[in-house]
């Protein structure tokens, strides 16, 4: 009808906590098996050895160590940078202008690195929890879930200890949602401006595999050293370039030590949460005029 106002959906500010959130329960053990392999001093166990020797030595649940931290990281960091991210290009986007490509990668930048700050804590507590079980028994730390994680590092280790590692969580966060994010939106943006595609599930998931290949690429290296900084002991590393020293001292392919089973996590991890995404977008996000 001529002189029809054409509308479309935009997601609201916490879909994208809750879309990162329903992911990681179906992605979970991938990423636990990604940090045992991180932490690893010496290449020697593969991805489906080490899977074979956690369920031998926790059983089945135990590749679901962590979860709740899991959790708690997604509804702290995804949901802040999700959140952020959608509301500075909700209003650059104003009056149906299309964000250029440098913007998006600008305010995901911005988006990524409050982000990563803010879900610090919760990370520490899912590294921490995911590699329990590969220590002493007497030396474990055995954190009941996220909550008496936070706790007790906040008690015994000092507050300040919670956000060990901010930097490169940060760091990580801003490449990971200029990988994800921005590149999972000019994808999209890219598709949907040709006749082959639609706003349907097809384009969400061809577009997400792609966003998932240059997150991986991007970020392995820092996500590397991240986790080995979250782990250690207090005092171990004086700051970044000591640990990236410290793996360099294995090879430059240290820096990449689990890129398989990162990719294999963060391509579905990618994939589901941006299918999500698109789901509460659909389903539950605002009308509003194009």
């Amino acid at each position: 009808m001529a002189g029809e106002i054409q509308t479309k959906r935009v997601a609201a500010w916490h879909h994208g906590g809750l879309a990162s959130a329903s992911a990681a329960m179906c992605t979970h053990p991938l990423d636990l098996l990604k940090v045992h392999l991180q932490t690893q001093q010496k290449a020697q166990i593969g991805l489906l050895g080490m899977g074979k020797q956690v369920v031998r030595s926790e059983g089945i649940l135990g590749l679901y160590n962590g979860i709740s931290a899991s959790i708690g990281r997604q509804m702290t960091y995804s949901l802040t940078r999700f959140a952020v991210y959608e509301y500075i290009k909700g209003l650059r986007t104003t009056g149906g202008r299309s964000l250029p490509f440098h913007e998006k990668v600008l305010i995901a930048a911005g988006a990524g690195g409050i982000g990563g700050f803010v879900g610090t804590p919760c990370d520490m507590i899912n590294v921490r929890l995911q590699n329990d079980m590969k220590i002493a028994r007497e030396l474990r730390r055995n954190y009941k879930h996220v909550f008496d994680g936070l706790y007790k590092i906040a008690r015994y280790e000092g507050v300040t200890t919670l956000f060990n590692g901010a930097a490169m969580a940060s760091t990580r966060a801003v490449l990971v949602t200029i990988g994800q994010v921005a590149m999972y939106d000019q994808f999209k943006q890219m598709f949907l401006s040709t006749s082959y595609f639609t706003d349907n599930m097809t384009t969400h998931f061809t577009a997400s595999i792609c966003a998932a290949s240059v997150a991986t690429l991007l970020t392995q290296p820092v996500d590397v050293m991240k986790t080995r900084m979250m782990n250690a002991e207090p005092g171990t590393y004086s700051g970044i370039g000591a640990c990236a020293r410290d793996i360099s001292s294995n090879g430059l392919a240290a820096f990449y030590k689990g890129f398989i089973p990162a990719f294999t996590r963060l391509g579905p991890q990618t994939v589901l949460t941006f299918l999500f995404f698109e789901q509460f977008r659909l389903r539950f996000g605002r009308t509003v005029p194009v």
